[in-house]
Formats: C-alpha cells, structure tokens, sequence
C-alpha cells in the first residue's frame, strides 16, 4: 500500500530530459534506478498502448509478449524488481484501458473541447487513457497524482504544448469522477 511519501517521491521523480546529438529532445526516456516503478508502469503502459494505437490492433496474440521482451531486452532497465514492479503496474493499466475504452475515450471527447479524440496526437491521447484509467480504476492514486503523472510523461514524450492540453482534459474529467458516488472510484 502507498504512503503520503511514495507520492511525493513518485511526483518529483521526472525522468531528465535527454537530448539528441542534433540537440533536439529525444523521445526516449532516461530511467534512473531509483525512478519509482509506478511513473516507469505508467510510461510502459502509453508506450504499449501507443503502439497498438499505430497497429490499429490490441488483440494479435503476442503483441504484448512481444512488448516486454524488447523492453527488457533494451538494457533501460537496470534493476530487474523495479522492472517486474512496473510491468505489473503497466498490466493492470493495460487491462483496464482495454476493457473500458469506450467509456475512457468518451469521457476524453467530452473534455477536450472541438477535438475528435482520433486526431489528438497517439501519444497524448494513450497518455490520457493510461491516466483516466487510474483515476477510475486506482482507488489509492490520488487523482492529482495521476494528472501530474500525465504531464510529466507528456513532457519526456510529446510537444512542449502537451502538458497544458492534457492538464486542461484531465481536470475536467477528475471533476466529473470525483461528482460520482465514491469519487468514481471501481475496483
């Protein structure tokens, strides 16, 4: 179970931001070995739902083994617990963003006002169903840790815009969750 210090470690633990030679922001994460395995779930999680997005498929049968093989097999993750803690965290943001995403991407269209869900950019988008789900579906996440969360990924993987964009989403629909009995919260 998680303590008031776990969030406040997993919220000041961004990733740095890393460069390119040609000094642009790189997409890829920096872990560090002390990153909180819940923020590396997180990433993991967009990242795989990311590219089923780019497949237009969640169901081919070794889609996800395959996702975690190249995961561990890149050498980003030095400490293997950590990994196993992450992947786990990752899979149940999976599962419930997979079994709710009508509900998920309906509560995403109803919040960000004149855009189509489908023309968001993948990456915010898979960033915002990984946060909605855990504000739903993560009883003992604290909704500004999952929309804090949500700004930070967007910040080591999306446009330097992404944050307000995903900022403005994610409020709106923690407001709305928090009207419903229980904060919305399901098991």
């Amino acid at each position: 179970m998680n303590t008031e210090s776990d969030f406040e470690h997993e919220a000041g633990d961004a990733a740095p931001e890393k460069h390119a030679p040609n000094g642009k922001k790189s997409h890829q994460p920096q872990f560090q070995p002390h990153q909180h395995f819940k923020r590396l779930g997180r990433e993991l999680a967009m990242q795989y739902l990311f590219e089923c997005d780019l497949r237009a498929s969640v169901t081919e049968p070794n889609t996800m083994e395959d996702f975690w093989e190249q995961a561990e097999e890149s050498g980003e993750f030095p400490d293997p617990r950590v990994f196993r803690r992450a992947r786990a965290y990752a899979e149940n943001l999976i599962a419930h963003v997979q079994a709710n995403d009508d509900e998920i991407t309906d509560l995403l269209g109803r919040f960000s006002e004149k855009w189509d869900v489908e023309r968001m950019s993948a990456v915010d988008r898979n960033i915002m169903k990984a946060a909605v789900a855990e504000m739903l579906y993560c009883p003992d996440i604290p909704h500004l840790v999952s929309i804090d969360e949500a700004i930070e990924i967007s910040r080591d993987f999306s446009d330097e815009k992404s944050g307000v964009f995903i900022n403005g989403i994610l409020n709106g629909i923690k407001n709305e969750i928090e009207k419903r009995p229980a904060g919305g919260k399901t098991e």
